[in-house]
Parts: C-alpha cells; structure tokens; sequence
C-alpha cells in the first residue's frame, strides 16, 4: 500500500505544480489555456496558485523526510477541498469538460489523506 500512496502522491504533486506553476508564474499562459481565468481577479488566480504549490510541497516532503508527516494527509485534505470548489466552480459555468480532471484529482487526493491519517 506504500508503495501505491507514493506513486499517487508523486501524480498528484506532479499535477498541483504543473497546475499550481501556470497560475502563480505563467498567469499569460494560463489565461489562453483556461477560459475560467479571464473571468475572475488575476490575484484571485494567484493565491489559488499559490496554494496548489504549497500542497504540492504538503503531499510529498514531510513523508520523503519523516518529519511531521501528519502535514501530509493535511495537505491533501485541503487540496480535497480546492478540487471540490473548483468542480463546483466549473459546474456553475457549465463547463463539464473540466470537472474530469476534478473528479481525478479529488479521488487522488481523497486516498492519500484517507490512507495517511
């Protein structure tokens, strides 16, 4: 079961950086590849940026060094929640497209913070 909470955890930290990266220092490039961010506040799109990165870091480092390893399934259960609003968020906008990518990665982070509590 380790060896399965590793690789999801490294996707998924794979995923929030890609995701997180374009947000806080690519906002350009993320604007002409997400519709959605056009439409709210570049600092809004920022701080989600922001946050994406830092449970990126959450997922995988405390585990990697054994030190405060409960940060961990905290990390993904904020990230749970950053993926439901943003589902949310997609179905109010009726991009249904997009809420894939949603469901994937709150499935993702839901059996780390499960498995790692």
């Amino acid at each position: 079961m380790n060896i399965a909470l590793w690789i999801i955890q490294g996707l998924a930290a794979i995923g929030f950086v890609y995701s997180g990266w374009l947000k806080t220092f690519q906002y350009k490039k993320a604007k002409e590849s997400w519709g959605w961010v056009s439409d709210v506040s570049k600092g809004f799109v920022l701080f989600i940026g922001f946050v994406e990165l830092l449970g990126a870091v959450g997922l995988v480092l405390p585990q990697a060094t054994n030190i405060a390893t409960v940060w961990t399934p905290i990390a993904a259960t904020g990230l749970s929640a950053i993926v439901i609003f943003g589902a949310i968020f997609h179905i109010t906008r009726k991009e249904y497209r997009e809420i894939g990518v949603n469901i994937v990665f709150l499935v993702f982070t839901l059996f780390i913070a499960i498995f790692r509590f």
